[in-house]
């Protein structure tokens, strides 16, 4: 169920709120005149929630791309190529 608060709560609960996002990864929404004003949530789960929505958007990408090429590589050929890639920048780190 979610966390719904008023907005004063904000100004008098401070760290009320500030334990209750950290501990519950939950955001809490506060109001103001009955009506949504902002979210707060720990910087735990506002990072989680960053890093989905860039595999996510990684992964649309990737889908978007296949779509368009009807280019398939195995499970080898994709690793035998990260590998080599791996150890070109190896090398080059080390030169």
């Amino acid at each position: 169920m979610p966390n719904i608060r008023p907005i004063s709560d904000l100004r008098n609960h401070f760290a009320e709120i500030t334990r209750d996002a950290q501990s519950s990864k939950e955001p809490i929404f506060l109001t103001k005149n009955g009506s949504g004003a902002i979210v707060v949530m720990s910087m735990e789960s506002y990072e989680e929630g960053r890093y989905q929505s860039y595999v996510y958007d990684k992964l649309r990408e990737a889908e978007i791309q296949a779509m368009s090429s009807e280019k398939r590589l195995s499970h080898e050929e994709v690793m035998t190529s990260l590998r080599t890639q791996l150890k070109e920048l190896e090398a080059d780190s080390r030169a």
